[in-house]
């Protein structure tokens, strides 16, 4: 049963690190592109970013149930270091990232799953309508993000490894 978890686990984080690299790798040529192209680039995210997304809140989930499955020790604080790492990552995404987000699609006509998870809005949209600020917003957060979620496989691997 542990070692079953452990496996959904890494892979649902894999699965959470794969979305936030996969922006962060885009930086550089994202960075050349004029206003028109950015806007029209970020529209192709959301159907299937959405659906990967998904895998973030499920992560972290598993990663509850997986340290009170795990003995003090090691393992367990590995553990605990790959849930830290995920929360603050999922956090910066509802903080910076989805209210950007939020913007980029005011003005998409959004239905189903997608329309109710962008009418989510903790923080508020950005009052700033300057797309190379929201751009950069939008680009570092994941840069961050891959930085943590990467830091969250490593500790899951390790944890799962000892």
């Amino acid at each position: 049963m542990v070692v079953m978890l452990q496996v959904i686990t890494l892979l649902a984080v894999a699965i959470a690190m794969a979305t936030a690299l996969a922006h962060a790798l885009e930086l550089p040529g994202k960075l050349r592109l004029s206003k028109d192209e950015y806007l029209t680039v970020q529209k192709i995210y959301y159907p299937g970013f959405t659906i990967g997304g998904a895998a973030e809140p499920l992560a972290l989930l598993l990663l509850i149930a997986l340290m009170f499955m795990t003995p003090a020790g090691a393992s367990f604080w590995l553990t605990a270091g790959a849930f830290a790492a995920l929360a603050i990552a999922h956090t910066i995404y509802w903080v910076v990232t989805h209210p950007v987000n939020n913007f980029w699609v005011k003005d998409v006509e959004l239905k189903g799953a997608g329309a109710t998870f962008f009418a989510i809005d903790l923080v508020g949209r950005p009052g700033d309508d300057n797309w190379t600020q929201l751009r950069n917003r939008w680009e570092s957060s994941h840069a961050v993000r891959a930085a943590l979620t990467i830091t969250s496989l490593i500790l899951i691997a390790a944890a799962i490894a000892v």
